[in-house]
Formats: structure tokens, sequence, C-alpha cells
């Protein structure tokens, strides 16, 4: 009786710890953008434009912007930076419905936390499309960048389950966004 009972408190325990372990991710209240598609291209000239996803749902587009601040090869950029690059952009008509946001938004801890698998060379003169979601450090004022998946001349992608869906829904706003 008494190895019946501790088997029910492991039980309990352990269905307990495994509830706990859903990872519930808030913004930063100054946290503005979330996710961010970029294309570059300089084999066919200088070829630089993309877009990025506020946390309103704005898509903010650029193309062959001038000065623009690239983040580092960790893919971090300071604030002030991300906001120079943002006053850079055109706002699109189109305007991500909250839910629909909210709905991507929680998979970015996954995703920051995933690996990304090794980057293979899948072509020459195709350019490079990036797909990067954000998590905002408020103690630096730095934007940390998460690679989902490259595309082009180079290719690799975040092995998280949820890389797949993000990207597809990004590819889904490349194909109906539309600049005013």
């Amino acid at each position: 009786m008494k190895v019946q009972v501790n088997k029910i408190l492991i039980l309990l325990l352990v269905l307990v710890s495994l509830a706990g372990c859903r990872k519930n991710f808030t913004l930063s209240d100054d946290q503005e953008v979330l996710f961010q598609y970029e294309y570059r291209n300089h084999a066919w000239g200088k070829q630089h434009s993309g877009y990025f996803i506020d946390k309103k749902g704005n898509i903010l587009i650029y193309n062959n912007p001038e000065e623009w601040n690239n983040p580092d090869n960790d893919l971090m950029i300071y604030q002030d930076k991300l906001h120079e690059n943002l006053d850079r952009c055109t706002i699109s008509d189109k305007i991500i419905p909250l839910y629909e946001l909210e709905k991507f938004t929680r998979h970015i801890p996954n995703i920051s936390s995933s690996k990304v698998s090794a980057v293979r060379n899948t072509g020459a003169d195709m350019g490079s499309h990036k797909f990067i979601c954000y998590k905002f450090d408020e103690t630096f004022h730095v934007y940390k960048g998460y690679l989902i998946k490259m595309e082009g001349d180079n290719t690799c992608e975040n092995l998280n389950f949820y890389s797949k869906k993000i990207v597809s829904w990004m590819k889904e706003i490349i194909d109906t966004g539309s600049p005013k």
C-alpha cells in the first residue's frame, strides 16, 4: 500500500512538473520588432529588400535603403540602430491581426533555444533570403535575432518544429503584402 501511494505521489509530481514546463513568453514593453524577412543579392547589382513585423502587426517594408545598420554576425543590433532602420521603412497597407501575430510570436522562445542546421551551399547568384525572429534585452537595449531559415546560395534552418510554420506564414506575407 505504501509503495502504491509513493508511486501515485511520484506520478503526480511528474505531471505537475511537466505542466510547468510550458514556456510563457511575454514581450518587453520596449520591444517593437518581432520578425524580419530580408533578401540580399550582390551578384546582380545591389539588391537589399525585406520587411519587419512590429508588435502592433504593422509590416514595415524596405527596398535598397541607404545607410542601413546591419546586425553583427550573431544577429544582434542595438535598439537605436534598429529604430534608424525602421525610419527608412514604408508602412504596408496590410496589418497582421493581433490574434495571428500572437500565435506566431509565442514560438519565439522555442526558436531562440533551438539549434540551426549546418550551412549548405545550394546555388550561386541567387542571393540570400533570411527569416529572423527577435528577442529584446531591456538591460543592454539590444535586439537579439534568431535565424529561422536561410535560403538561396546557402541554406540552413532552425531545427525547431515551429520554424516551418513560421517561414510558411512569412512567405505568405511576402506574396500578399503590398506597400502603400
